[in-house]
């Protein structure tokens, strides 16, 4: 099999296809090395001192991990010179991060998520870094209102994931495709592309403690699926739930399946769990693109036009007849 490098891909979509343009090729290269070394950091773990809470809080007020900090300035410091930059948005800070006036300004606007599941870093399982791309408008000062747009308007979404292997996912809204980092060579390479979603599905992904919270067309279609084959659907469901979205969302992308994290009791005055810019938004758009389905149970996700910076929404995506089936029942 001819082994295509992360950059011969991208330089290809921009030559051939038209797809991307130079700077946001440079873009994506450079959140590419940069997810490289938290990936680095994150195989290091305990004999690099990175393990264990960092002894402050996130702008939600949740406790971060040292790796969590550490992977948050990784993207901020690789991204903020290369000049293809307006601003960047971080779901650890409370506002944007502005591209240092030493520095040329670019176009595009990054939101990431530096380490999504890192409560599970200290027991070594599968992590991850989302990100998103939007345009920034045209005469529009780079502030946090410049990247409230809907997420039908990225440019770009990928993922890293941080496991056995470390990969990239990656859709420039012309289909996703899967990079494996090749440690020796220290490049990303092509092994999967064009990735579709099975429309039907098995296997679902939902926290099943929160089951006391949720609203009844949850409940009636979980109650579904564990009735099995005795049940109403006629077959046997499992239930795989990681904690990370990246890890369970990624199974979903190889193998199909369903996620949840819907509206419940517990969320409603907050408006979900999920952060709408950066992890609800990517992940859509990635899983829209590998022909599956993304919704909060009401509305379609990329349609959601955004009010504030670390808005949260309930996510329902995966395998697009389920996604549908639950949508349905939120609809009926």
């Amino acid at each position: 099999m001819r082994r295509i490098s992360l950059s011969r891909f991208l330089i290809e979509e921009q030559r051939n296809k038209n797809v991307i343009s130079s700077d946001l090729r440079l873009l994506i290269e450079v959140v590419a090395r940069a997810c490289k070394s938290i990936s680095i950091a994150i195989g290091k773990g305990a004999l690099a001192d990175v393990l264990g809470g960092a002894g402050s809080d996130n702008v939600q007020g949740e406790a971060q991990k040292k790796l969590d900090v550490i992977s948050n300035e990784i993207l901020l410091e690789a991204n903020e010179w290369g000049g293809h930059l307006a601003a960047m948005a971080s779901e650890e800070m409370e506002l944007p991060h502005a591209i240092p006036n030493r520095y040329p300004k670019g176009e595009y606007l990054l939101l990431f998520d530096p380490l999504d599941g890192s409560s599970n870093i200290d027991v070594n399982v599968s992590v991850g870094t989302i990100f998103s791309v939007l345009q920034c408008p045209e005469g529009i000062t780079p502030d946090a209102q410049a990247f409230l747009q809907a997420g039908r308007r990225q440019v770009c979404a990928g993922y890293a994931v941080y496991g056995p292997t470390t990969l990239l996912v990656l859709t420039l809204g012309d289909g996703v495709n899967i990079f494996t980092l090749d440690r020796e060579l220290g490049s990303f390479v092509l092994t999967q592309a064009d990735v579709k979603i099975p429309a039907d599905t098995r296997e679902f992904a939902i926290n099943a403690s929160n089951a006391r919270y949720w609203e009844p067309p949850v409940k009636r279609y979980i109650d579904e699926l564990l009735a099995g084959k005795d049940g109403p659907r006629g077959v046997d469901f499992n239930m795989r739930w990681v904690a990370s979205m990246v890890a369970d969302v990624h199974r979903i992308l190889c193998r199909g399946g369903i996620f949840l994290y819907p509206l419940d009791s517990k969320t409603r005055a907050q408006g979900g769990k999920l952060r709408l810019m950066y992890e609800a938004n990517p992940m859509a758009f990635i899983i829209e693109q590998a022909g599956g389905g993304a919704t909060t149970g009401r509305t379609r996700i990329l349609d959601i036009q955004p009010e504030k910076l670390h808005q949260r929404v309930p996510v329902i995506l995966g395998s697009r007849n389920e996604v549908e089936r639950v949508t349905a029942y939120h609809c009926a």
